[in-house]
């Protein structure tokens, strides 16, 4: 990062720059995933967030021991995306069999004394729904074209003329989706009080409660490397095939 934070930089290119800069904003309670494109002006007028003290939390988190785990910036196009399927899109289905199970347990048992437990339930049943509709687009329609982007780049050969005319279509299709997770998932967590097991609450309770907060976290992890790393990769590398062809 730049020793002076411009405050018309994107909250997005700056987990995209670093993502251990990630747990500042989630101390603040700012959304670096579905809502990535506000600059640092915005979100410090909107959380009332002296600039100077957001600047400092952020070279603080970059500047602990140690690097960067990856740069995933610079991965090829291909192997990002082998990750998110590997690593978030089979976690999200692994996860959501189990959490569906603790959810449907908390009801019977909790439900008389918590009835939010049910809209919450209704909630991440929704998401899992969703999420495994949303998958199978990325994993049948959006990457394999990606993959088709990079590979013509690589053999320096037109690019593919696929049935949805230009990958900026399906991609805000995604965004639009991913930022329906992001609300939806706001919504469990007020309703939750932050994922909070209550007094009366069983070790059911809170295993549960902590599953739907690592599923959160996944979450916002998935969708910064897609909105923020692949999305304008795959947006840039079509324009340039493009215009290079034309």
């Amino acid at each position: 990062m730049a020793s002076d934070l411009d405050p018309q930089r994107t909250i997005g290119s700056i987990v995209a720059d670093d993502y251990r800069t990630a747990a500042v904003f989630n101390a603040h309670g700012i959304d670096f995933c579905c809502k990535g494109g506000r600059t640092i002006a915005e979100v410090c007028r909107t959380k009332a967030i002296d600039p100077r003290t957001l600047e400092a939390e952020l070279h603080q988190a970059v500047s602990r021991e140690g690097g960067a785990s990856d740069d995933v910036r610079h991965w090829p196009l291909a192997r990002l995306i082998e990750h998110i399927e590997r690593v978030h899109h089979r976690y999200v289905e692994s996860r959501t069999v189990t959490l569906l199970q603790f959810l449907d347990k908390l009801c019977k048992v909790h439900g008389d004394r918590h009835p939010e437990l049910f809209t919450i339930r209704e909630e991440f049943q929704a998401c899992a729904g969703a999420m495994a509709a949303h998958m199978k687009k990325e994993e049948l329609v959006l990457f394999p074209y990606i993959n088709q982007l990079e590979k013509a780049a690589q053999h320096g050969t037109a690019p593919p003329t696929p049935h949805f005319g230009t990958v900026e279509n399906p991609i805000a299709m995604m965004e639009h989706e991913h930022d329906a997770e992001g609300e939806r998932f706001r919504r469990i967590a007020e309703l939750s009080s932050d994922y909070t097991n209550p007094p009366d609450g069983c070790t059911t309770y809170g295993t549960a409660y902590a599953m739907l907060r690592e599923f959160e976290e996944d979450l916002h992890r998935h969708i910064h490397l897609e909105n923020n790393i692949l999305f304008p990769r795959a947006k840039a590398l079509e324009q340039e095939l493009r215009h290079a062809t034309a």
